[in-house]
């Protein structure tokens, strides 16, 4: 329902649209009238008492009708249903088609009715009143460009200097609505663009000044403080190339939507968005194929643990849009599941009240062996997103006996329950800290693969894993934290000047992760590609930058040294594991590592006694088990 000030304000609106119209419907008769009248002045030179009265009769006989006429004829061509602040080609065409039939009409109104008039009355007379009808239409606009631009000229103090990056139509859009805008303080200086043959040229009056070489060159020249990215059939490699010189120049940087926006018309001012650190790692989004999730999870009753975590609510929303028959949400923390349980709900409201999905959320642990085997006996999924995990380095060298109990025996709670009651297929959300792990929740993850890999020669069903590197903007990632601490004044804290990572989106990752289920067939471990990796220290001084800071002189990075566990760099494959690419080329398999049955499965019964009695030595025993492990004693 709308409120009461919410309907006083579209009621105003829309008289005040209809006292518009009628306003300029009244000047357009005294156009129409004025303009046939003024033609018989100038073909008998302006003396009134020269024109003769078969003339002058005709002429007051014919108005009424020639009069209405034209009104019927401007409103069928919707001369006032414009915005006329915004007239451009568009309306210039309607009032020419307007302006073409009235005239028509009028000729042959005129010989039908009444007396040939001379020939000048209709060619003056016609020219005349196209001129003042566009005249009038295009005077708003004309007039408030003159005063907007005079009244930037006084007050040059109180408004920010922009440049845009593309002369193209995007940037043309942006300028435009910019220039025309009363409700922006932006003036639009100049343009940047790569094409030789636009430089020294105006678009929308606005010079075209150089290539993004001289980007520094022209911020400093026409004092920018705002800088806009308006390229959107740029790669992410070319948006990485211009963005690294713009961040040089301590602007703050806006760029427009991509390139389906672009063709859907929906570029403008208000799409603008701050430029995210995304935007700096310099590859394009990564691409899946929707048709073959859509058949691999449609229908299906698919089960997330960990569904209120980052990844694993990304997931579910991800599943949600594939349409599952059920899709149960698993979750120890019930905000978390509450919270993502509640945005679908909402999400797909439609498909629920018709019965085509249904959304549970239910809280457990996966240590608790009976709760899961309840919800597996009463649900039977047929796919299982195993999620749940603790992520979290530092904290679980403190606390390595949880890492194990959650991690190693919540998976393997987990995994048997769905091989013992007919799950199809059962992916592991792994990490490429499990990959020669200098901490103990990098081991604890690789356990969880030998254990999907054992379990997968033991059950119908398909065990696999999926390992990658950070997501960005995760629970527990640098870039949260890099942003509540330059939100706090600084310092920001970076381990090491040489750490690097591989990043990634998180809805990236998880779509990689829902068709790498797709090329499940058992047993397999599956990278993800990540891309190049980027350091740390890199990524901490871009935010700085794009904050609007320079680094170490306004904002000041602290190296804290090395936490427990950590190492200089992540792998993603082992040495002893092979590559095998499928067929998306972002997914690769990891070739499996025989493991001694029997002796893990040993191993691990010791494991789950010790750190159930929170032995102290539990690192050592994991170490034994995962060979690759690297502690310090």
């Amino acid at each position: 329902m709308k409120s009461e000030e919410q309907e006083k304000r579209i009621f105003h609106e829309d008289r005040s649209w209809i006292v518009r119209a009628l306003i300029l419907m009244f000047i357009d008769i005294i156009i129409v009238n004025f303009s046939f009248f003024f033609a018989l002045l100038v073909r008998f030179d302006f003396r009134y008492s020269q024109i003769p009265m078969e003339y002058l009769g005709h002429f007051i006989r014919y108005a009424p009708i020639h009069t209405i006429c034209s009104i019927l004829v401007f409103y069928i061509c919707r001369l006032y249903h414009s915005i006329w602040k915004f007239a451009s080609i568009s309306e210039l065409g309607r009032i020419t088609v307007a302006v073409i039939i009235v005239s028509v009409i009028q000729i042959i109104g005129t010989l039908l009715f009444h007396t040939r008039m001379p020939l000048s009355y209709y060619v003056v007379g016609i020219m005349l009143e196209y001129g003042c009808l566009v005249g009038v239409r295009f005077s708003y606009r004309i007039l408030r460009f003159v005063y907007r631009r005079n009244n930037q000229h006084f007050s040059a103090d109180k408004l920010t200097n922009t440049m845009i990056i593309g002369a193209g139509e995007a940037g043309r859009v942006i300028a435009r609505e910019l220039i025309n805008s009363n409700k922006l303080d932006n003036r639009v200086c100049c343009f940047i663009d790569d094409n030789p043959n636009k430089l020294g040229r105006r678009l929308e009056g606005i010079p075209i000044v150089g290539t993004r070489e001289t980007i520094l060159k022209n911020v400093e020249r026409y004092k920018i403080h705002n800088i806009i990215l308006a390229i959107p059939t740029a790669s992410a490699e070319q948006k990485r190339d211009i963005l690294q010189i713009c961040k040089l120049a301590d602007c703050k940087l806006m760029t427009v939507p991509g390139l389906y926006q672009m063709v859907k018309g929906e570029v403008s001012v208000n799409q603008l968005r701050e430029v995210e650190i995304e935007d700096l790692l310099g590859r394009d989004q990564i691409k899946v194929n929707l048709d073959e999730i859509l058949h691999y999870v449609q229908n299906k009753v698919v089960m997330v643990t960990g569904g209120g975590g980052s990844i694993g609510s990304e997931l579910c929303r991800q599943i949600a849009s594939h349409h599952p028959k059920q899709l149960i949400i698993f979750d120890i923390y019930e905000n978390n599941a509450y919270d993502i349980e509640q945005e679908l709900k909402r999400h797909y409201k439609k498909e629920i009240d018709d019965g085509k999905i249904e959304i549970i959320a239910l809280i457990g642990s996966v240590r608790d062996i009976k709760r899961i085997d309840d919800i597996f006996e009463k649900y039977h999924p047929d796919i299982v997103y195993h999620a749940a995990a603790h992520k979290h380095v530092p904290l679980m060298e403190v606390s390595p006996n949880e890492a194990i109990k959650n991690n190693v025996f919540g998976t393997y709670n987990t995994a048997m329950a769905a091989g013992r009651n007919g799950v199809k297929r059962f992916v592991l959300i792994s990490t490429d800290k499990a990959v020669n792990p200098t901490n103990i929740m990098g081991a604890s993850k690789r356990m969880c693969e030998m254990i999907i890999q054992t379990l997968n020669k033991h059950f119908d069903t398909e065990f696999v894993a999926v390992r990658f590197g950070n997501v960005l903007g995760s629970n527990g990632s640098v870039i949260p934290l890099f942003k509540r601490q330059i939100k706090e004044g600084g310092p920001v804290t970076v381990t090491h000047p040489d750490i690097i990572r591989y990043f990634m989106t998180i809805p990236e990752a998880v779509s990689l992760v829902l068709q790498a289920g797709v090329y499940a067939k058992g047993g397999e471990i599956f990278i993800l590609d990540m891309g190049e990796p980027v350091k740390i220290d890199d990524l901490a001084k871009n935010l700085i930058r794009l904050s609007g800071y320079v680094p170490n002189v306004d904002m000041m990075i602290q190296y804290t040294g090395l936490r427990p566990g950590e190492k200089l760099y992540e792998e993603l494959l082992m040495a002893e594991e092979g590559m095998q690419d499928t067929a998306n080329k972002m997914i690769h398999i990891g070739k499996p590592i025989e493991l001694e049955e029997e002796s893990f499965m040993l191993a691990l019964s010791e494991l789950k006694d010790a750190c159930n009695k929170n032995a102290d030595n539990i690192k050592e025993l994991v170490a034994n088990i995962v060979t690759t492990y690297h502690y310090k004693k």
